[in-house]
């Protein structure tokens, strides 16, 4: 397997404060201004790409963030108030344990309740918890070479071998795709790896490639089988 997930990118109108907030609130360490180093549990980082696209609608993926004590969701809730963020009605009902609440710059995330044992044994950031259908999350895994950890009414989750957050997708209804989602995957190529030959593999999964404009770009970009897209990023990695 020569690919593995770099980082989840998320286009930002300030990607130096979003990335302080978000630092903040995971304990990651922000480097390079608007890129956050993962914690021992996860894979990937965290980068926020300059964008000043307005956000219309909610995003294809959002952050669900566990709680280890009953203690720690309130916690938790309060450190995200006191950074920037703010409560938000999505309609959740009064008997759902979960807390919804927005970033500074209204990307939707989760604070979980104690005791979810979906969620059990992840990381802090347990789930990015995607829209999307059954077959993506069967692409994703042959993609990352992942294993399905849930499939169930078309619901599928995966996660790396080694444990830590866990993709998921919620399976139909999904909700129409936006011209360009404000959150994509990086993938990056092990040493040595072919670059095109992935991207080739990728194709025969369901993926298809986009026109990057760009001779010589860094990165393939790419759609998975439900439109969304990705890139694989091009040259040497930290």
């Amino acid at each position: 397997m020569s690919l593995s997930l770099y980082a989840l990118s998320v286009d930002a109108k300030d990607p130096v404060a979003q990335a302080r907030f978000w630092g903040g609130l995971l304990g990651w360490e922000q480097a390079d201004g608007n890129e956050l180093l993962p914690d021992e549990k996860t894979v990937f980082r965290l980068r926020f790409l300059q964008s000043d696209v307005e956000k219309d609608r909610p995003n294809q993926i959002h952050f669900h963030l566990t709680s280890d004590t009953p203690e720690q969701q309130p916690a938790t809730v309060a450190r995200a108030i006191e950074l920037g963020g703010r409560h938000l009605d999505v309609g959740q009902l009064p008997e759902e344990l979960h807390i919804v609440l927005a970033d500074p710059e209204g990307n939707e995330f989760c604070v979980i309740e104690a005791g979810n044992n979906f969620l059990a044994n992840t990381a802090f950031l347990g789930e990015l918890a995607g829209d999307g259908t059954r077959a993506v999350g069967y692409f994703w895994s042959k993609a990352l070479d992942w294993p399905l950890v849930w499939d169930q009414d078309e619901e599928t989750a995966i996660q790396a071998p080694s444990g830590g957050p866990k993709l998921a997708w919620g399976g139909p209804p999904v909700s129409p795709k936006a011209p360009k989602n404000r959150m994509h995957f990086d993938l990056v190529m092990s040493a040595g790896g072919d670059v095109e030959a992935e991207a080739e593999r990728l194709v025969a999964l369901g993926a298809t490639r986009l026109d990057s404009g760009q001779e010589g770009a860094a990165a393939i970009p790419m759609a998975d089988p439900d439109g969304n897209e990705f890139c694989i990023l091009v040259g040497p990695r930290s």
